[in-house]
């Protein structure tokens, strides 16, 4: 089971906009015609129900969306770049390195934008107007957003049975839904969640076998620790302990050995509805497992049930599921349903998404006796669109600058005609004055 992946993404570069002048049999004079170049397409994470793990992701890393086309005379304008889709599994959490945007696919056909296309540049139609008549000079595309994107499958799952290596997790899943885990008699058998499924009436539990837990599980030690992450989004925890471990460990030992680690992994387990499990009772005679079920019962309290259950005999299955039923309410059978920080059950919010505005995107600074530099992603951007050998393209570019107050921010900086002065990499020779 791959339940993590690393990606690079890059979303479609914007085409470049047309620099083109209308030439028509008896049309003297016909004026600019070039059209705009299309928007590059954007990298989107889709949740297809159909996968289960991100293993698709395992010897390709690499993904980049198409390209805008560019724009052509008589006002056609480039078409947008394809979009790239890329499908995971319900449970996918993708952390976006570039920003820190996390976003959450849990429910089929949810979909985030992880890398945004590149806008189109406009053709010199656009520039047209009563004093510039014609421009001849068009914008280029820019590139588009690029990033790593970390992928974590965290499995939906409305029961979680978790427990310490060997305790019997295993045949218990086997023995109340029909899925088939490895089971043996040494410890680490499960190298991977397992799924199966209870079924009631026209209910349907989904229940995940989550690796043996050891001390220190939650800082990395062991197996366990890959898996934490898979029992987050469960509503119930079912805490398998084996009555008598093949290590003679005591039990009570080894129940708070897990209960420890599942709070320090993650505080919200621990507030998380339980039920104990106590396993492996055919190897027990009945007074030994009577006696253990009331001592369990009065130091977890009235709330926590306590079940004796053998995955041999089939003793205490049918009670097991009957709690498991009733402790899940019905209408929140749906494992995409999630649990909120405060431990509470809740489906998942819609939410709309704000981009705040962007600030001043540049920034003036002196670095020597008549010399300046202008730096900021935006004005970096601003200067990309732009061929710098075109002198029309210069002198509109100079007019962006005075509009957006570079000239004036410079001359405050103490900036006079003749100094230097460097704007994203390249040197300007410019003229407060005019």
């Amino acid at each position: 089971m791959r339940d993590r992946a690393r990606i690079h993404v890059q979303a479609g570069a914007g085409g470049d906009g047309c620099l083109s002048f209308r030439r028509e049999a008896h049309v003297p004079r016909g004026g600019p015609d070039g059209g705009d170049g299309g928007r590059g397409g954007d990298v989107v994470l889709v949740c297809d129900d159909s996968l289960r793990d991100l293993a698709r992701y395992r010897r390709r890393s690499e993904f980049r969306a198409g390209r805008g086309g560019h724009g052509q005379g008589s006002l056609r304008h480039g078409a947008d770049g394809d979009t790239l889709e890329l499908a995971v599994p319900p449970g996918t959490e993708a952390l976006v390195e570039a920003d820190g945007t996390r976003h959450d696919l849990v429910r089929p056909g949810q979909r985030a934008v992880v890398a945004r296309g590149g806008p189109g540049g406009h053709g010199n139609k656009r520039f047209a107007g009563p004093t510039r008549q014609t421009p001849r000079f068009a914008e280029r595309g820019l590139p588009g957003e690029e990033a790593w994107v970390d992928l974590r499958l965290k499995v939906l799952a409305d029961i979680g049975l978790v427990g310490l290596p060997n305790a019997g997790k295993s045949s218990l899943l086997r023995r109340v839904t029909r899925a088939h885990p490895k089971v043996a008699d040494y410890p680490f058998t499960t190298l991977e969640p397992a799924l199966g499924t209870v079924e009631a009436d026209d209910r349907q539990l989904v229940i995940a076998d989550i690796p043996g837990l050891i001390e220190g599980a939650s800082a990395g030690a062991g197996l366990g620790h890959e898996f934490l992450a898979h029992i987050e989004r469960t509503r119930l925890l079912v805490h398998v302990l084996d009555l008598r471990p093949l290590d003679g460990s005591d039990p009570a030992v080894n129940h708070m050995t897990v209960e420890r680690e599942l709070e320090l992994h993650d505080p919200r387990l621990a507030a998380l509805p339980r039920v104990l499990a106590l396993s492996k009772v055919d190897l027990v005679d009945e007074p030994t497992a009577e006696a253990a079920r009331e001592q369990w019962k009065r130091l977890l309290g009235p709330e926590v049930p306590v079940v004796v259950t053998s995955a041999v005999s089939g003793l205490g299955i049918d009670q097991l599921k009957v709690e498991l039923l009733r402790a899940i309410p019905t209408e929140l059978g749906e494992p995409s349903s999630l649990v909120a920080p405060d431990g509470s059950l809740d489906e998942l919010p819609e939410h709309r998404v704000f981009r705040p505005s962007a600030g001043r995107a540049w920034r003036v600074e002196r670095i020597g006796e008549g010399s300046f530099r202008v730096t900021g992603k935006g004005i970096e951007r601003l200067i990309a669109r732009y061929d710098l050998d075109n002198e029309d393209a210069l002198a509109y570019l100079e007019h962006r600058l005075r509009g957006i107050g570079v000239i004036d921010a410079l001359r405050e900086s103490g900036f006079e005609p003749g100094d230097e002065v460097e704007i994203a990499g390249v040197a300007f020779d410019l003229d407060p004055d005019m």
